[in-house]
């Protein structure tokens, strides 16, 4: 499956191409104009920039703005792929995930002979930052909240609070054509930051103190907040597996998350890996899930969830 595009920051043309991985490999991302051993794997510990974007890298590998494609494997379920760009950062596309979800969908998802694992939140983690906080709690499922707090004229009569139960399903219908955003004031700042390069309102949400700029409106009525959760989605799907409890976010954003995975990784109370053995359905609803079981195997924590033993 191949795709191009431009770069949000950078405004460079980019091709990605997105491969099949063997069962355990997780999300690997490659600079095929580095060499084929250029390579980072998704994981917490690669994660190396929050600003404005989820960026990975390792050593002189560097891959930025992940989030929306990482969200679009976590909504279909993909556990393991190998994902070929030749540029320091992914397209944009329309500023959502719902390109990926249709090209994905479209080449196909197969299932391998290994059982998903999970990561079952055990007890509360928390982060806070000022006025951001996130927090992670035991749900039997996955569960989003998040609240926004934008004081701005045009944010103050808007949606700014949202809450989801996670599946393949709700996330292709309510989130994942929800589209980045930003204010009409910040642009120049932020390009001159070397940011937005590649922004136009072909893939973003521009908002002036009067409302939105694009002539087609919105997509949903709440597509600001909707964005933060897909945005969150991505970024929690850093840690390799799914997760099985309740996220809540307010005034966070892609620091506050990261931030948050590695606060639960270092309490290895706060968390199990699980599976799904011999016909049992796993409470997350996902398009094709990997390894259905009738009962429930326990791992033991482990500082790498991604090399858990099965």
């Amino acid at each position: 499956m191949a795709t191009a595009g431009v770069g949000l920051h950078t405004g460079d043309d980019v091709e990605v191409t997105i491969r099949p991985a063997p069962p355990d490999n997780g999300i690997v991302f490659i600079r095929s104009d580095l060499g084929r051993d250029a390579r980072v794997k998704a994981c917490p510990e690669n994660v190396i920039d929050t600003q404005l974007a989820t960026s990975l890298g390792t050593g002189r590998v560097r891959v930025s703005t992940v989030e929306h494609l990482m969200a679009s494997f976590a909504g279909l379920g993909v556990d393991n792929a190998l994902v070929e760009v030749n540029a320091v950062e992914l397209p944009i596309m329309d500023g959502s995930a719902a390109p990926f979800v249709r090209l994905i969908r479209s080449a196909g998802i197969v299932e391998q002979p290994l059982p998903r694992r999970f990561i079952e939140i055990t007890r509360e983690v928390e982060w806070t930052d000022g006025s951001a906080s996130t927090r992670l709690a035991p749900h039997d499922g996955f569960r989003l909240e998040y609240t926004m707090n934008y004081d701005h004229p045009f944010f103050r009569e808007q949606c700014q609070h949202a809450a989801l139960d996670f599946s393949s399903r709700t996330f292709i219908r309510d989130v994942s054509r929800a589209r980045t955003f930003g204010f009409l004031a910040d642009i120049e700042r932020l390009r001159a930051m070397d940011l937005v390069r590649g922004g136009s309102l072909e893939n973003a949400v521009v908002v002036d103190d009067d409302g939105v700029l694009n002539h087609e409106g919105l997509r949903y009525e709440d597509e600001f907040v909707r964005h933060k959760i897909l945005d969150a989605i991505g970024d929690l799907y850093v840690l390799g597996q799914p997760i099985m409890g309740t996220f809540t976010g307010n005034q966070s954003g892609h620091g506050s998350n990261i931030a948050l995975l590695r606060q639960l990784l270092a309490d290895t109370g706060a968390y199990r890996t699980v599976t799904f053995e011999n016909g049992a359905t796993p409470p997350i609803r996902l398009c094709r899930p990997v390894g259905v079981s009738k009962q429930r195997r326990v791992t033991p924590p482990a500082s790498d969830p991604g090399r858990a033993s099965r």
